[in-house]
């Protein structure tokens, strides 16, 4: 995939303090490139617990390509393309929760503890057009991992 489809890409894990930070942050480097810079902030929870919150902005659009090449190992797209019009916003933002603990494995698949969240290129900026150029970047997406 040579275009990319997202102005920029963020990535967040929530730690608990019943978590270990370093795997935490293992499973949240399963989709970033080498060398990224994670930004920590520490939250207290309802019961006073600490809650850190690991979060990441890619900009670049080889950063992009990793983790959209990362995301290509989901195999399967067909839950995404289902469910594709509830995970974009009006403001063209697209959102996919990954499973923490199968990331923490290096591996990729659909469930809870990561956040992703990419801005999508929609000229113009509207909804629709937002959902038109996701069903295509992820239709390539597929087909790229179809023909690895």
């Amino acid at each position: 995939m040579s275009a990319v489809p997202f102005h920029y890409v963020d990535l967040r894990a929530f730690c608990y303090a019943t978590e270990d930070e370093k795997r935490v942050e293992t499973a949240l480097r399963t989709f970033l490139p080498e060398d990224t810079e994670i930004e920590r902030e520490s939250n207290e929870g309802h019961h006073g617990d600490r809650i850190l919150v690991l979060s990441v902005r890619l900009e670049r659009a080889d950063d992009i390509r990793y983790v959209l090449s990362r995301l290509a190992e989901l195999g399967s797209f067909d839950r995404l393309m289902a469910e594709l019009e509830d995970r974009i916003d009006d403001n063209c933002a697209f959102f996919i929760q990954l499973d923490k603990q199968d990331a923490y494995r290096g591996e990729v698949g659909l469930g809870d503890g990561l956040m992703l969240r990419g801005k999508v290129e929609a000229y113009p900026a509207k909804r629709e057009r937002a959902i038109e150029t996701a069903r295509e970047a992820l239709a390539a997406l597929e087909a790229s991992a179809d023909g690895a």
